[in-house]
C-alpha cells in the first residue's frame, strides 16, 4: 500500500471559550472534569456518566459536565512506573444487558509486569466480580517500564481486540513484535469472555500464541473498529520518526523493527528499510512524529461533515489530527486543538459528540458544535 499525498492543514486552537473555526465546521471546547492526575482514558455509560482511568491506578466515576470525580473502590493493583499503570477502559456493546466494564493495565508479576485485561460490573462506586479476560504468559513479564500498549476495541460481534506494545524490546530482529511465541508488539483478539476464537490466523501453529491477530507493531495505543467497513484502525508510536496509522488484517506482519520511517533516539539506522516484501505499509507515517495515542471514529450526527472521519492524538504533537478518507485512502489531514496540551485519548460516543482527554493539563473535555 503507498503512502497517501496528503495536504496538511493546520488550525491552531483558541482559549476553551472561544468558537474555533476548522475546516468544515465551528466548534467550542467544553470540559468535562479537569484536575485529573495523568488521565490515560474515557469512556461513557448508557446513563450519560464517563468513566476516567488515571494511570497511578484510580479509576473515576464523573456524573456529568462539572461533577466532582468519585473514586471506584475494587481496581486491581497496577504497576504504575514509567509508561505503565491503570490504561485503557471500555464499555462492552451489550452493557445495558451484561454490566461489564473492561479495564487495560500494567499487572504485576514475579519477573515484572506485562499487559493484562480484567472486566467487572458497577456497585454502585465499587468495581465488583471482576474476571480476567486476558493474562499474557507470566514468564514474560519485564522489569522495563516501557510500550505496554494497551487499547480495546470490540467489533460489535462478540470479539474484542487489545494492544500490546513491545515492552521497548531492542531496534533489532530480536524485538519480541516479530516472535509468535511472545504476547509483546502484537494486536490479539479473543472473545469478550476471553474464550480464543478459533478463526484467530495462528491458533494451529506451534509455538504461536493462539490469541494474536497481528503482529510486528511497536507501540499500538489507538485502536477502533469500523462495523460499516469492518476495518480495525490502528496509531502506534515509532521511535524518533515513523509514527503510523495502519489497517489491521487477519495475520498480517507490520514490519517492526525490520521495516521502519523512524531511527533510533540516539540518531543511529534502524534499518534501511522502510518497506518490505510479506509485510504492511502504514496508510500514513508521521514524521516528525505525533506521539500517537487515543483513535476515535466518528459516525454521530453532531457533526455530519466530520461523520468517517478518523481522528488520532498526539502526546508529544499536542494536536488532534482530523483525517478524511475515501474507503481505505486518507485524501486530507487537518490538525485541530494545536499546542492546547499531551492529548492522550480521544473518542466518540453515540450522543455525537467528540471527547479529548488531556494527559498535561489533566482534564477531559468534548467538542461542541456551534454550527
Amino acid at each position: 500500500m503507498k503512502l497517501a499525498t496528503l495536504a496538511l492543514l493546520i488550525l491552531v486552537s483558541g482559549a476553551p471559550a472561544e468558537v474555533v473555526s476548522s475546516g468544515v465546521h465551528r466548534f467550542k471546547v467544553e470540559t468535562i472534569a479537569d484536575g485529573l492526575e495523568k488521565p490515560w482514558a474515557v469512556a461513557r455509560l448508557p446513563d450519560g456518566k464517563f468513566l476516567v482511568t488515571e494511570r497511578s491506578g484510580r479509576l473515576l466515576l464523573i456524573d456529568g459536565p462539572g461533577a466532582a470525580p468519585r473514586p471506584i473502590d475494587g481496581v486491581p493493583t497496577v504497576v504504575a512506573r514509567g509508561q505503565g499503570g491503570l490504561l485503557d477502559v471500555a464499555v462492552h456493546p451489550d452493557y445495558d444487558t451484561n454490566g461489564w466494564i473492561y479495564l487495560a493495565f500494567s499487572k504485576p508479576f514475579d519477573r515484572g509486569a506485562h499487559t493484562s485485561i480484567v472486566r467487572g460490573r458497577l456497585d454502585g462506586d465499587r468495581l465488583t466480580g471482576i474476571e480476567t479476560v486476558y493474562d499474557p504468559p507470566a514468564d514474560q513479564a519485564a522489569s522495563g517500564a516501557n510500550h505496554f500498549g494497551c487499547r480495546l476495541a470490540f467489533d460489535g460481534r462478540g470479539h474484542l481486540f487489545f494492544s500490546i506494545g513491545d515492552r521497548g524490546g531492542p531496534t533489532t530482529p530480536e524485538n519480541p513484535a516479530q516472535d509468535l511465541g511472545q504476547a509483546a508488539g502484537k494486536i490479539h483478539r479473543v472473545h469478550d469472555d476471553g474464550r480464543l476464537p478459533a478463526d484467530n490466523p495462528f491458533v494451529d501453529r506451534p509455538g504461536a500464541l493462539p490469541s494474536i491477530w497481528a503482529y510486528g507493531s511497536r507501540n499500538a495505543q489507538g485502536l477502533v473498529y469500523d462495523s460499516s467497513s469492518g476495518r480495525l484502525w490502528e496509531t502506534e508510536h515509532g521511535p524518533r520518526g515513523g509514527d503510523e496509522l495502519n489497517i489491521i488484517r487477519k495475520g498480517a506482519n507490520y514490519g517492526w523493527p525490520l521495516a521502519t520511517h523512524g531511527i533510533n533516539y540516539s540518531g543511529t539506522t534502524i534499518t534501511e528499510n522502510k518497506s518490505r516484501p510479506g509485510m504492511e505499509d502504514p496508510v500514513v507515517q508521521w514524521t516528525p512524529v505525533i506521539a500517537a495515542s487515543g483513535l476515535a471514529l466518528y459516525q454521530g450526527d453532531k457533526f455530519p461533515r466530520w461523520r468517517g472521519n478518523l481522528f488520532a492524538g498526539g502526546l508529544l504533537g499536542q494536536r488532534v489530527v482530523r483525517i478524511e478518507m475515501n474507503g481505505a485512502a486518507v485524501t486530507e489531514q487537518e490538525v485541530l486543538l494545536k499546542g492546547t496540551g499531551r492529548i492522550r485519548d480521544v473518542r466518540a460516543f453515540g450522543d455525537g459528540f467528540l471527547y479529548v482527554v488531556y494527559d498535561e493539563p489533566g482534564k477531559v473535555v468534548r467538542l461542541v458544535p456551534v454550527d
